[in-house]
């Protein structure tokens, strides 16, 4: 056993070189391999390395930052060397660097500011795990914010990486500090705030300045590679989010066989907002995915299914079961897991377990009221049928399908009526 847990400890060489230069044609693009000096954990000794491993401890990786050339294909010209967000942390950035990150580490703080970029007007919160968003939430203050899309999903948030779009403040810190996270990013850290986070020891503590400027990338397009397994590259242009206003939504309607069909309910000013917001996190979800959304919080995430009549179910499955382990925290200061467990022993009141399943139930996992999002069209209204039977009041998808018309008729047919609304754009993620 004490072998298997070195491995985690192991800062593994690399040999990839210190520049890469890419040709596309006769354009030519130049990258400089990101190192850093850290002080070992254990010995105090400073080691210069780049990513401490890749997604495994047996697997070597870099990280490379664009330094010269610029890519323009077609009419599309990508993002220009100066506008380093992870691939340009320092040292100095590194406010704690607990050890050298590892590429996991990096690859959730970078789809943390993919989501958190089209957050930017209030406090907003997203914290991550395995590329994929736990808990996003906006809110009146940092702490709102925080403690919002924490709840959401207190125990897929465990060892995840928050990324916040405003200083952290020492409340802020103090709520933080009673969890555990690999990393925390934020434009600032108000005086105080390092030293309550940094009890911590082995927490990342990182300073991004540009989060301040995070708005101005929604806009700006960089090269996505894919490497196949026979050393083949697919390259294609990165996603484009053409959603930036409530006016971008298309009220839903489709034909078929001669006749239109068309929602009858408009949204609320409440429900635009819920379903910009979550087009917005399903930016930074892989694909096929289906969320659902409340008052500017997640309250359940399905990711990376084959279908979207499963997702869509198992994203209220998510709903129900934290919903009632964030009841549970609130109420017995303890994870539901570990409730149950204690009544399984013995040790607490089976009752008092059944009366947290009953109000679960009967709040549906907080989805009533809540917006469904769809990251592509419903084949079939299977999937909208299921939001509806559980109290969806709004949904948002890409629209395009051939039974569209089944969708519509749903959200009609519903009591009270469900609305609507398409993007015109799919946004799957792989």
């Amino acid at each position: 056993m004490s072998d298997i847990k070195k491995m985690y400890r192991t800062i593994m060489a690399d040999h990839f070189p210190d520049e890469m230069i890419i040709k596309f044609g006769d354009q030519t693009l130049i990258y400089k391999k990101r190192t850093w000096k850290i002080p070992d954990s254990k010995t105090g000794e400073l080691i210069e390395k780049g990513l401490r491993y890749g997604e495994n401890p047996d697997q070597e990786a870099a990280l490379y930052e664009l330094v010269n050339g610029n890519l323009i294909s077609g009419d599309c010209q990508f993002i220009k060397p100066g506008n380093g967000l992870v691939s340009s942390i320092t040292e100095e950035d590194m406010i704690q660097a607990g050890k050298h990150p590892g590429k996991i580490n990096l690859t959730d703080l970078d789809n943390g500011l993919n989501i958190i970029k089209f957050l930017m007007d209030r406090p907003s919160a997203v914290i991550l795990k395995h590329n994929n968003p736990c808990g996003v939430a906006c809110g009146k203050t940092l702490l709102d914010a925080y403690e919002r899309a924490n709840m959401a999903d207190r125990v897929a948030a465990f060892g995840g990486c928050l990324v916040v779009n405003m200083s952290m403040d020492k409340e802020t810190a103090e709520m933080v500090a009673r969890n555990y996270l690999e990393v925390v990013a934020a434009p600032g850290f108000e005086e105080g705030t390092v030293d309550i986070l940094a009890k911590r020891k082995n927490l990342r503590i990182i300073k991004i300045n540009k989060i301040n400027e995070l708005e101005r990338y929604k806009t700006l397009r960089y090269i996505d590679f894919k490497s196949l397994i026979d050393g083949g590259i697919i390259i294609q242009q990165s996603p484009a989010n053409k959603i930036q206003s409530k006016g971008d939504f298309l009220p839903a309607k489709a034909h078929y066989q001669g006749k239109e069909y068309v929602i009858e309910r408009m949204p609320t000013e409440e429900e635009y907002d819920d379903m910009l917001f979550g087009w917005n996190v399903e930016q930074g979800v892989t694909s096929n995915s289906v969320i659902y959304v409340k008052d500017g919080v997640t309250v359940g995430i399905g990711t990376g299914e084959q279908d979207r009549v499963g997702v869509a179910e198992i994203a209220v499955f998510k709903a129900y079961t934290k919903y009632a382990d964030a009841l549970c925290f609130k109420k017995y200061g303890i994870p539901y897991k570990a409730f149950e467990f204690d009544v399984k022993n013995g040790n607490r009141k089976k009752e008092l377990l059944l009366g947290i399943d009953e109000e679960t139930r009967k709040n549906k996992g907080g989805l009533i009221g809540s917006a469904m999002v769809s990251d592509a069209f419903f084949p079939f209204r299977d999937a909208v049928d299921i939001g509806i039977k559980e109290g969806v009041t709004a949904i948002v998808q890409p629209g395009g399908s051939e039974r569209d018309f089944e969708s519509i008729i749903a959200c009609n047919e519903a009591n009270p009526k469900v609305t609507m609304v398409f993007t015109g754009q799919r946004v799957f993620k792989h």
